[in-house]
């Protein structure tokens, strides 16, 4: 059965809030981790279980919800290819260029989820007629905060591990706007 386009925005829109409280969550344990000198792999088990809990938690109302998202994602596959393409680049460009560019960390985060939410926006309203408006302004709000994250690390802020947790927290803002707005 379809589901309507309000139904699967307000799921979109609770699925962007899960991610905004689990980035929240992750960024603040993660800095407790480094705050502590715990093992490198705590790191792994604090976004796994960032993720984990918000998602167990909410264990009920995902599995009503995903076969929703899956089917606004199911527009993706009419896509020509080179379509399909330049918003994969958008998406993994800048996470694999956090190999080669490590210090930019948190910009390139920022970038990929901008790039990647905004260009899925405009390439979804262009080949599958939908206007799905918090992933533009997800992607919108990402890509306006990275000056600020900028200016965050290189004029207000002496901790890089700071300058880090800030850049998340941005990326929180991002997603829990575009869920708000998906909402309503």
């Amino acid at each position: 059965m379809e589901s309507s386009s309000i139904e699967i925005r307000r799921a979109f829109g609770f699925l962007f809030i899960c991610v905004s409280i689990a980035v929240v969550a992750g960024a603040i344990l993660s800095e407790v981790v480094f705050q502590n000198k715990l093992p490198f792999y705590y790191y792994g088990i604090v976004w796994v279980g960032s993720f984990g809990v918000i998602i167990g938690s909410n264990f009920k109302k995902f599995s009503k919800i995903l076969p929703m998202i899956r089917q606004r994602m199911k527009n993706s596959v009419k896509w020509p290819p080179y379509v399909s393409a330049i918003n994969g680049i958008c998406w993994a460009g800048p996470f694999v260029a956090i190999g080669a560019f490590p210090s930019l960390l948190q910009y390139l985060i920022l970038l990929g989820i901008g790039l990647g939410n905004l260009s899925t926006y405009l390439i979804m309203k262009k080949f599958s007629n939908q206007d799905n408006k918090e992933q533009m302004i997800v992607g919108c709000i990402a890509l306006a905060s990275i000056p600020v994250a900028v200016f965050i690390d290189t004029s207000l802020v002496t901790l890089q591990d700071v300058a880090v947790v800030l850049s998340r927290i941005l990326i929180a803002i991002s997603y829990a706007a575009g869920g708000i707005y998906a909402r309503r």
